[in-house]
């Protein structure tokens, strides 16, 4: 069990290398364009940024680090969602599932190590590489603070780097285990229908309508609003959504991990995951 596990999860990372060639893609392109930036005198606020009150200082050097890595960031949870939509659809639309299911590997083995890689997977890239540009980002500020004059030390003083990483790891954690039960619905609709990606977003759509015309409500958009963005106002403390994470006091462990929400949502995720492990037994190539 463990071996067929292994190989399965070896085996998605070998057939889909968009999970970190995208979020590393993306890293590249924002270190070059800080480096474009930074020469074409475009921190022009860099020669006087000894002279910036001290709350301007931290809120200079930590908007390209949050800004940097959050794209990154989104780009991985962008890669997963479509990874998730394709991987169990894939397999019936080139016939490959005839081949799959003649292994010594169960459809519940199968889902589970698919359903690893948009959970844990694909954050901790994302994170890794982000981890790394950030670092870069920070050694290409120092040359050119250096070069033009400005005290390297204030810079370091008003970069929280500690509370960076922790925080920063305790984001992606949180977002992978509140997006659980979407990544779970998107493989089960990726094995249950032939083009998941409409029975995500027709619904969606259709539903908030109807709503809207025959009650005058729209309690389904913010649940799915909730459900999309509630990870920020559950993991963080009031406000912290729209600021930069400077403290670890911005951070509330505690109210996420007793919220009902991320219960409730891993509960479906396991569900649909079921479900999804089910529904693949039945399966066959589509014509």
């Amino acid at each position: 069990m463990k071996g067929a596990f292994y190989w399965s999860v070896r085996r998605e990372l070998w057939e889909h290398r968009g999970i970190w060639m995208a979020p590393l893609a993306v890293a590249g392109f924002v270190l070059l364009g800080f480096m474009f930036a930074l020469g074409g005198g475009q921190f022009h606020a860099v020669g006087r940024f000894s002279q910036l009150p001290p709350e301007k200082q931290q809120q200079f050097v930590m908007m390209p680090f949050t800004i940097a890595a959050s794209a990154v960031f989104l780009t991985g949870f962008v890669v997963a969602a479509f990874y998730c939509l394709d991987a169990l659809n894939a397999e019936r639309r080139d016939r490959s599932i005839l081949f799959w299911k003649s292994m010594p590997v169960s459809d519940l083995t199968t889902v589970l190590a698919k359903a690893l890689i948009p959970t844990v997977v694909a954050p901790a890239t994302a994170y890794a590489i982000a981890f790394v540009m950030e670092a870069l980002l920070l050694a290409i500020a120092t040359a050119g603070m250096k070069a033009m004059g400005a005290d390297i030390g204030s810079l370091y003083d008003r970069l929280p780097i500690v509370v960076m990483i922790a925080g920063f790891a305790y984001g992606v954690a949180v977002h992978a285990l509140w997006y659980a039960p979407l990544f779970a619905l998107m493989l089960l609709l990726s094995v249950a229908v032939r083009r998941p990606f409409l029975w995500v977003v027709i619904p969606a759509i259709a539903v908030q309508m109807l709503e809207k015309i025959a009650f005058g409500t729209n309690y389904s958009g913010a649940f799915i609003k909730y459900r999309v963005l509630g990870a920020m106002g559950e993991a963080f403390t009031p406000h912290s959504s729209r600021e930069v994470i400077t403290q670890f006091s911005q951070l509330d462990p505690v109210r996420f991990f007793t919220s009902p929400g991320l219960w409730l949502g891993l509960l479906a995720a396991a569900l649909f995951l079921y479900a999804a492990a089910r529904l693949r037994r039945s399966k066959e190539p589509l014509s």
